[in-house]
């Protein structure tokens, strides 16, 4: 089993470069469409963690909390549907990533689209859905490369 794999954004910078262009595009968009960061970062988390992506689980953690998200908040994340932390609006968004992670099962159901759009705006909705197509973009990227996420004990002082 080969340890190193190819880091694509290495090997083609450009293409890599358009998907984090396009990455920051979404962020705008939703900032201007009343996504705020703490809603983006629960589902930029629940993508990851869907995927099993666990760098990028650790960023989007690290930004949730620099967000405000609290820790029994994103603790709560992937039982979402047992726990009592999240808003009607946070609950949509969190069943519209699964929707979009494993698009390919039943693609975004009738039942899915109906609840989310009777909380969100059409505006809302689209942001929210382009984050999700980003994010499972770079969760991509990131497991077939394999990309290590070291223990924080391991990481230098700054």
């Amino acid at each position: 089993m080969s340890e190193t794999r190819v880091h694509l954004s290495k090997t083609e910078p450009e293409a890599y470069q358009a998907l984090d262009a396009f990455s920051r595009t979404v962020g705008r968009i939703c900032a201007d469409n009343g996504i705020d960061e703490r809603l983006k970062e629960l589902v930029m988390i629940h993508c990851s963690q869907l995927n099993g992506c666990a760098f990028c689980v650790r960023i989007h953690v690290d930004r949730a909390v620099a967000a405000g998200v609290d820790t029994d908040t994103i603790t709560q994340i992937s039982t979402w549907r047992e726990s009592g932390v999240f808003s009607d609006r946070e609950r949509a968004a969190l069943e519209l990533a699964e929707a979009f992670t494993f698009i390919s099962e039943e693609g975004v159901s009738d039942e899915v689209y109906d609840t989310v759009g009777s909380v969100f705006t059409e505006k809302e909705y689209a942001a929210l859905s382009w984050a999700c197509v980003s994010i499972n973009a770079f969760n991509r990227i990131v497991i077939a490369g394999r990309y290590p996420v070291p223990s924080r004990a391991a990481q230098p002082s700054a």
